[in-house]
């Protein structure tokens, strides 16, 4: 079975990154919006990404523009937004689909290994949250209202697992 990371994506600056440079790592992953109700969920995944970093946890972040069209912006503006107002450090990636016959093969993914509610694979809106253990499967979903912190007990667990 292919782990997240042995999927590829597109970089904020248009090339490619392997998402193998993350193998070994505990990964909270998250389609974003700078416009949306949720945009405040960045303080908290800095945060986490601060405090977690050295023990091998990293937040990465995928704008989306398929929600109420709350990600209008293009990489530089995204970038600006997320360094200026926030103090984002974790990695942002290029801007993508996550539903849809466009969605992006990492977040088609990350909806069949850990559907919704009732079994469905759908992102419903920004801020849908994807918790990735050390061997790249896909082991918790959470819905856009679940705060970055209320997560933190689960990246604990999956950070001080045996290797």
């Amino acid at each position: 079975m292919t782990a997240v990371t042995d999927l590829s994506v597109k970089a904020a600056n248009g090339g490619s990154v392997d998402l193998s440079v993350y193998a070994g790592q505990v990964l909270l992953i998250v389609n974003t919006a700078s416009k949306c109700g949720f945009t405040p969920q960045y303080e908290g995944l800095e945060a986490l990404h601060r405090k977690y970093a050295d023990r091998g946890f990293e937040v990465l972040g995928f704008p989306c523009n398929q929600f109420g069209s709350q990600e209008p912006g293009d990489a530089a503006e995204i970038a600006n937004f997320c360094t200026l107002t926030y103090d984002v450090t974790f990695p942002v990636f290029a801007k993508i689909d996550v539903n849809g016959s466009d969605a992006d093969p990492l977040f088609q993914k990350l909806r069949s290994e850990a559907p919704g509610l009732l079994g469905s694979t759908g992102i419903k809106w920004n801020f849908t949250k994807f918790l990735v253990d050390r061997g790249g499967k896909t082991i918790a979903r959470y819905a856009p209202t679940t705060k970055p912190e209320d997560i933190e007990a689960d990246i604990e667990k999956l950070l001080s697992a045996p290797r």
